[in-house]
């Protein structure tokens, strides 16, 4: 019988350790330690760790955190996502040259610094993409029924937005799922949910303790998005139909400046509900629990294997400082 590793294994707990899943890789991240881990297609292992720098000052402080974690987890993502399309490519597509944007960039800008450059640039696209896609189109569409509809009450442009809002993300996640390569990424997010679940509750992390843990889980990204948008809805009521607020681009305007105070408020909100296993949380997270019957697949032996690794090279020093 092989012994027990005593940081993956003792008294369950709920960890602040969570991850990403990437093209045939995960990303984990713990309070010390961020790890990139993707199988070559040679079948071995690319590991690539750095160090997490805490965060102090405005960045620590409840609501205005989970700007910082919000853009921080935007960039890491995309930096991490960049490299393991990289690492797990077999060489047998053609190399794709830069155009545009990214080759002005590659030509005027040291590798290094180019590389980091456009990284940013493509954590910005995507978030300009996920707010224009499921922020900004809803209120577009409602303004436009509005040309044809003048007497529409403000309250049921809210609701309309809403239901929009919620439509379209169902819509996005569905259509992404049954992406063949898209698919195989969510195999590796259910492996993320699966190996964290084995650690929370108190098992050895090996191949058959993990693939018995269920695959959703209540601190996950997709509940946190799907937050976002049902705040979004709720602000865009209590605020927009007091004040009568009808030009479309004015509601557009206001979407975004109240943007970093939905991130902010959504955050704590997900933070208090991930840390809680009353019937009021398991209410509150049952909505983002079944988006991910969209976002997360089970995983085959070697997906669980990368999930694993990534685990445990984020694990805490000290037992008990990665507590939720």
């Amino acid at each position: 019988m092989s012994q027990q590793n005593p940081r993956c294994a003792g008294t369950p707990y709920k960890t602040t350790c969570g991850g990403q899943a990437l093209i045939e890789g995960i990303m984990m991240q713990g309070p010390e330690q961020r790890a990139v881990v993707v199988r070559k297609p040679d079948g071995t292992l690319d590991i690539t760790t750095t160090p997490v720098k805490k965060r102090r000052g405005l960045a620590a402080l409840p609501f205005i955190r989970g700007i910082f974690v919000f853009c921080s987890s935007m960039v890491n993502g995309v930096k991490a996502l960049m490299h393991s399309a990289e690492v797990s490519d077999d060489g047998t597509g053609e190399e794709e040259e830069l155009t545009g944007l990214d080759k002005w960039i590659a030509d005027h800008f040291p590798e290094e610094k180019a590389a980091s450059l456009i990284i940013t640039l493509a954590a910005v696209v995507g978030v300009a993409f996920s707010i224009g896609l499921f922020i900004l189109l809803p209120t577009a569409v409602t303004g436009l029924i509005g040309l044809f509809w003048t007497g529409m009450p403000l309250w049921f442009r809210a609701v309309l937005e809403g239901v929009l809002k919620v439509a379209i993300f169902l819509i996005y996640l569905f259509l992404c799922s049954r992406m063949k390569e898209i698919h195989r990424v969510f195999e590796y997010h259910g492996a993320e949910h699966k190996t964290i679940y084995c650690y929370e509750n108190g098992l050895e992390l090996t191949v058959e303790n993990v693939r018995k843990q269920p695959r959703h889980h209540p601190r996950c990204g997709t509940s946190f998005l799907f937050v976002v948008i049902v705040v979004s809805i709720f602000l865009s009521i209590v605020i927009f139909t007091p004040l009568e607020i009808e030009n479309t681009w004015l509601r557009m305007l206001l979407h975004l400046l109240l943007l970093p105070i939905i991130v902010g408020v959504t955050y704590e909100f997900n933070r208090y509900v991930g840390g809680h296993d009353g019937p009021v949380s398991r209410f509150l997270r049952a909505p983002g629990m079944w988006m991910q019957n969209f976002t997360t697949f089970e995983p085959d032996d070697a997906m669980i294997e990368v999930g694993i690794e990534a685990l445990k090279l984020v694990l805490p020093k000290e037992k008990g400082a990665d507590r939720w």
